[in-house]
C-alpha cells in the first residue's frame, strides 16, 4: 500500500483502539496512595490528585475513572463537590507505612513501620514512644550519631535518606556536624611510650580540654594542640570530654602481654566472623545482638584473633561458671588455663573470669592492674556506667570488648558504654530472624482485671511505689498465668516476678518452685539444671533470672511483674525465648486501668525498636465477680 492509499483507522479496529489509548492519562495506584498520604485522610478528589501530581484536573479524573474500572479504587458522589475517590481496600491506606520527618525537632514519626524500617532507624535514632494505633516516635540525639555503626558519614547519610525517602539539608547539616564533632579529640601513644591527648586545633585544646581537665588528668602541655596524659586517668579523660560533648577516639598502642594460644572448636557464622573482623580492625567495640545470636561465641573468636591474655568481667558467680564451661567446651583451652576470681574462688590465670564487684575492690585491684591484659571482655556491658562497675573501665588493656543485647539504661547514660569500652558492632535483628539464627518472639501485652474489689480499693488509696506494687501483685494475674500455661501445655515456660510476696503466692497456686536471691546457690543451680535437662517444664523466677543464666530451651515467658518501665529488663526476659529452634512467645501481664499499663508498654519499647511486633490484648479469662458485685 502506498502513502496515498493510507486509510484512517477504523474506530472498530482493536489495534487502532489500543494505539489511541496510549494518549490517555494514566497513573499508578501507588501514586494515588502517596497523594492520599499527602492529603491526610483515606480519600481524595480529582482536584486534590491533580495538585499532588503533574496531571490536570480533567486528566486526574480520567485516570481515577480508569483505576475504578479496574477495581482498584471506588467512587462516591457527594453533593456540591467533586466526587470522592478511595481505595477498594482501605487497609492499604490505613495500615500503610508512613514516615514523617520533623527536622527542627529532630523527630521522625512512623506509622505502621516495617521491620526493616525499624531496624534501619535503630542505627541512628532512639525510639521515644509508641501508641496502640501503630505509631512510632523516634528522636535523633547527639550520642546516637556519635555511636552510629557506620564506617563513613556517606554511609550514615545514605541509610537516613533510604528511611526518610528524601534529603533534609537542615537535618543532614546537623548530623554532619555531630559526626565531625566525634572526631575532634584522640588519645595516642607517643614514641617515647607515654599517652598523648591530641585536639583537632589549638582552640579546642585550650578552651575545652584544658578547661575541663585538671592536673590529675593532664600532666603537662606538649604543644598548643597536644597534652601529656596521666595514663591512670585515661577513662576519666574520655568520660569528662564526652560529657562536654566531645567523644574521644582511643588510638593508644597498649601492650598485649603474654601470648595466649587458643583456637575455636566450631565455625563462626558469617555475621559473627564479620563482628570479629570489625573488632580487630577497630581494636575495641561492643557486640550488640539479640539473645541467642551467639555473642559469647563471637567473643571467643575475638579472643583467638587477639591472642593475648584475657580478663572476662561478669555480673555474677553463675555467669563466671558458665563462661568457664563454655570456654572448655568450645575452645582448645583447658581447666588449667582458666581461673575464676570472685567470692567463691580467687585464681588469676592466662584467662581469668572475675565479677565486676570483686575486680573493682581496692584490695584486689592491684592484682588485675599488674597483669598486662591483651583483652578485657565486659559481659552484660550495660552495667559499666553504674558506680560499682565503672572502675573496671580504668583497668589497662590493649583491647576492650563489650557484650550486650540491650545497651539501654533507664538513667539514659548508655552512651557511656561506648565511651568507656568502644563503638557498637552488630547486625540487623530482622536479618537474623529472617535467616533463622534467632527466633523472633511473639510479644503480647495482656491487660488483666483486678482479682478483688479490695485490691482495687487499696490501689486507689496508695501512691508512688506502693501503687505500683499493688498493681503488680494483682491476684487476678494468677488465674491468667494458669490459663496461659494450660494454653501451651508442651512449652517450657519461665514465669517472672519482681516481688517476693507475689512469687510465693504464685508458687503455691501453680505448684512450681520459686527461684529468688534468697534461695541457696546450690539449690538454684539444681533447679536450673533440671530445667535445662527438661526434667522440669516450668520455673518461677525473680530478678535473678533476668541475665547471666543460660536457659536455652525456654519457649514461653510470662511476666507477672517487672522493674517499672525498664526496657532492658523487658528485652532480657523476652530473650529467654529467642533461640534458633522452636516457638518463641512472651506474654506480659498488666493490671487494666493502672499505671502498670504504661510501664509495660515502655518495657517493650526496645523490642519494638528492633522490628519485633508487640500486640496488646484484653484478658481472655472470664472475669469473676469481685467483692460486692
Amino acid at each position: 500500500m502506498t502513502a496515498d492509499e493510507t486509510q484512517a483507522p477504523d474506530p472498530a479496529d482493536e489495534t487502532a483502539g489500543d494505539a489511541a489509548s496510549d494518549d490517555d492519562p494514566e497513573i499508578e495506584l501507588d501514586a494515588v496512595y502517596d497523594a492520599i498520604d499527602a492529603v491526610g485522610r483515606p480519600h481524595l478528589t480529582a482536584t486534590e490528585l491533580s495538585r499532588k501530581t503533574d496531571l490536570t484536573p480533567d486528566e486526574a479524573r480520567e485516570a481515577l475513572e480508569t483505576l475504578a474500572a479496574e477495581g482498584d479504587i471506588q467512587r462516591q458522589d457527594v453533593a456540591d463537590i467533586d466526587s470522592v475517590w478511595y481505595p477498594a481496600d482501605l487497609a492499604e491506606v490505613t495500615d500503610r507505612e508512613r514516615v514523617v520527618l520533623f527536622p527542627d525537632r529532630r523527630e521522625i514519626v512512623v506509622e505502621h513501620p516495617h521491620q526493616f524500617t525499624r531496624a534501619q532507624l535503630s542505627q541512628f535514632a532512639r525510639l521515644q514512644d509508641t501508641n496502640r494505633s501503630g505509631g512510632y516516635v523516634y528522636e535523633l540525639r547527639e550520642e546516637d550519631i556519635w555511636a552510629a555503626p557506620h564506617e563513613s558519614l556517606d554511609d550514615l547519610l545514605a541509610t537516613m535518606r533510604d528511611v526518610l525517602g528524601e534529603r533534609s539539608p537542615h537535618l543532614e547539616e546537623w548530623v554532619t556536624s555531630q559526626w565531625e564533632r566525634a572526631r575532634k579529640f584522640r588519645l595516642y601513644t607517643h614514641e617515647d611510650g607515654y599517652v598523648v591527648l591530641e585536639a583537632e586545633n589549638d582552640d579546642l585544646m585550650g578552651n575545652v580540654a584544658r578547661q575541663k581537665l585538671d592536673d590529675d588528668h593532664l600532666r603537662a602541655p606538649i604543644s598548643d594542640s597536644e597534652s601529656w596524659v596521666n595514663a591512670d586517668a585515661t577513662a576519666a579523660v574520655k568520660r569528662t570530654l564526652y560529657e562536654a560533648g566531645y567523644p574521644v577516639r582511643d588510638d593508644r598502642e597498649l601492650e598485649t602481654g603474654d601470648a595466649l594460644e587458643m583456637e575455636l572448636r566450631l565455625r563462626l557464622r558469617d555475621y559473627q566472623a564479620d563482628w570479629v573482623e570489625r573488632f580487630t580492625d577497630q581494636g575495641s567495640g561492643v557486640f550488640v545482638g539479640p539473645p541467642g545470636s551467639g555473642k559469647t561465641v563471637a567473643a571467643m573468636g575475638a579472643m583467638a584473633a587477639i591472642g593475648g591474655e584475657t580478663l572476662i568481667l561478669v555480673p555474677s558467680r553463675e555467669l563466671a561458671t558458665q563462661w568457664r564451661d563454655e570456654l572448655v567446651r568450645h575452645t582448645t583451652l583447658t581447666d588449667d588455663d582458666i581461673g575464676e576470681y570472685h567470692g567463691g574462688t580467687k585464681e588469676i590465670k592466662p584467662v581469668t573470669v572475675a565479677t565486676y564487684r570483686t575486680a573493682g575492690m581496692d584490695r584486689h585491684r592491684k592484682l588485675f592492674d599488674q597483669r598486662k591484659w591483651g583483652l578485657i571482655v565486659y559481659d552484660e556491658v550495660h552495667h559499666v556506667p553504674s558506680p560499682i562497675h565503672r572502675r573496671s573501665a580504668d583497668l589497662q588493656t590493649k583491647h576492650r570488648l563489650g557484650l550486650t543485647a540491650t545497651p539501654t539504661r533507664e538513667s539514659d547514660d548508655e552512651e557511656e558504654i561506648f565511651t568507656l569500652v568502644g563503638p557498637p558492632i552488630g547486625t540487623d535483628w530482622g536479618k537474623l530472624f529472617d535467616e533463622g539464627y534467632v527466633a523472633e518472639p511473639e510479644v503480647e501485652i495482656r491487660l488483666v482485671p483486678w482479682g478483688s474489689d479490695t485490691e482495687r480499693s487499696e490501689y486507689a488509696t496508695t501512691s508512688g511505689h506502693g501503687r505500683r506494687q499493688a498493681a503488680a501483685g494483682n491476684t487476678g494475674k494468677i488465674e491468667e498465668i494458669q490459663y496461659t500455661l494450660e494454653q501451651h501445655p508442651a512449652a517450657k515456660a519461665l514465669v517472672f516476678v519482681e516481688y517476693l510476696d507475689q512469687g510465693e503466692a504464685i508458687s503455691e497456686a501453680i505448684d512450681v518452685p520459686f527461684i529468688s536471691g534468697e534461695m541457696p546457690h546450690a539449690r538454684r543451680e539444681k533447679l536450673f539444671d533440671e530445667f535445662r535437662r527438661s526434667e522440669r517444664d516450668t520455673l518461677l523466677v525473680s530478678r535473678v533470672g533476668d541475665e547471666g543464666i543460660d536457659l536455652p530451651d525456654a519457649e514461653l515467658a510470662i511476666v507477672a511483674s517487672g522493674l517499672g518501665g525498664s526496657r532492658r529488663q523487658g528485652a532480657q526476659r523476652a530473650g529467654r525465648t529467642m533461640r534458633p529452634a522452636g516457638d518463641a512467645r512472651m506474654v506480659v501481664l498488666a493490671t487494666r486501668g493502672t499505671t502498670e499499663e504504661d510501664f509495660v508498654r515502655r518495657q517493650m519499647r526496645h523490642l519494638a525498636s528492633k522490628g519485633i511486633r508487640v500486640n496488646e490484648t484484653e484478658s481472655e479469662v472470664v472475669e469473676t465477680p469481685v467483692d460486692g458485685e
